[in-house]
């Protein structure tokens, strides 16, 4: 199954399991990868860092580190190495619910 960026459990197309309960992605990155400051309204964030190391916030977090970012709270992400890998989970799996700034 071809994943949107990583994504395999939500509601949306193509998925594994549809469902609004939660999203389920495995992400890989290239040193130098970014996203722009976001947040979600409804959502809760859990990040694990699976692989290499990232920086969000301006804190820098490494293999086994587990980063929640509640409803209202904004960060960025930045890659600082290849072959870096997170797993994301994002409950409930609320639609259209991200927010740049």
């Amino acid at each position: 199954m071809k994943t949107a960026k990583g994504w395999f459990v939500g509601n949306f197309e193509p998925t594994l399991m549809k469902t609004n309960d939660v999203e389920v992605a495995v992400k890989e990155y290239k040193k130098g990868d970014y996203e722009d400051r976001h947040y979600h309204k409804i959502a809760t964030e859990i990040t694990v860092i699976t692989q290499g190391r990232v920086k969000m916030n301006g804190v820098e977090y490494k293999k086994g580190d587990i980063i929640v970012m509640e409803p209202n709270e904004s960060t960025d992400f930045e890659c600082l190495e290849d072959g870096t890998q997170n797993v994301v989970v994002k409950y409930p799996g609320a639609n259209s619910d991200k927010y740049i700034g």
